[in-house]
């Protein structure tokens, strides 16, 4: 296991402080904000330890209320909304110098059998075949003004191998295209064998990347940078099958509207073999800036 994701699964493992409270600690992001996919995923970690282990997560909805700040410890409450015979639902909510940053709501269920189908898996190539962040990422440095940037995007996914299909937005700045991306990706080494730590994981990552289609069918580079300015608004996601964050997951990504200063994106994540994991929908600020 990578340092790096040693270090991840530290800010993941919560300070118990009260029944119901955690406290959340945070590290620098590639903007001088809290990683949205980081509150995201420590408020479900929150969420998931007041429920029994026999209830896995399959949704959660979430709204980003502010900017948090990397420097000051994120306080977790969870209400006990529902314990019913076979779901469980909590809210949990985010606060940090007394105001309210993140909010999120969970529901967990007990394994049930039923009716199955999926859309297919689309077509990509293998993900060994596709370059690293650390293979890629140096190729646009010529792209940045602002020193460091590439240093901080590879520390920001040290602890996680992720491999665009395709150039990212900043790989072709003023070129619009078919506002659609994907990426596989897994943690930078194994993990235990806990259901909801691999939830959570993927979360986390789930914010990496899921509005660059949006990007993409402007030319737009994207925050890094600098030609939009955004933030995430809020963030849905639907846990279907097993899957482990440890072992390669496809990011299918796209974009069907962007209006009003907002962007939304909407993506399907698949296991390697083509079993339709997870959904996510989320939409964010996406300005240009004055």
């Amino acid at each position: 296991m990578s340092q790096a994701l040693e270090s991840l699964l530290d800010l993941l493992d919560l300070e118990r402080i009260e029944q119901d409270i955690f406290r959340g600690q945070s590290r620098s992001a590639v903007v001088p904000r809290v990683f949205g996919g980081q509150v995201a995923a420590q408020a479900l970690v929150a969420a998931g330890r007041t429920v029994p282990e026999d209830r896995l997560a399959h949704s959660l909805h979430a709204y980003f209320l502010r900017a948090g700040d990397p420097g000051a410890p994120i306080i977790y409450t969870v209400d006990r909304i529902r314990d019913g015979r076979s779901f469980t639902t909590r809210r949990v909510v985010a606060v940090q110098h007394g105001q309210p940053i993140f909010h999120l709501s969970a529901s967990f269920q007990t394994y049930e059998a039923g009716m199955e189908h999926q859309a297919d898996m689309p077509s990509a190539p293998a993900p060994e075949t596709l370059p690293t962040a650390a293979e890629m990422l140096p190729r646009y440095a010529h792209l940045f003004t602002e020193p460091g940037v590439i240093e901080r995007l590879l520390e920001a996914r040290e602890a996680v191998d992720l491999r665009y299909v395709d150039a990212p937005p900043f790989g072709t700045v003023g070129e619009p295209r078919e506002p659609r991306s994907q990426v596989w990706f897994r943690t930078n080494g194994k993990l235990a064998d806990d259901p909801l730590l691999h939830v959570c994981l993927a979360t986390y990552v789930s914010d990496m990347t899921l509005l660059d289609s949006v990007l993409l069918a402007h030319g737009r580079g994207g925050w890094v940078t600098g030609d939009v300015v955004g933030a995430s608004l809020d963030h849905a996601m639907w846990f279907h099958r097993p899957f482990r964050a440890d072992e390669w997951l496809l990011y299918d990504q796209e974009s069907p509207s962007a209006s009003g200063g907002r962007g939304l994106g909407q993506a399907r994540i698949y296991t390697q073999d083509g079993q339709l994991a997870i959904l996510v929908i989320q939409e964010g600020v996406v300005r240009i800036p004055r």
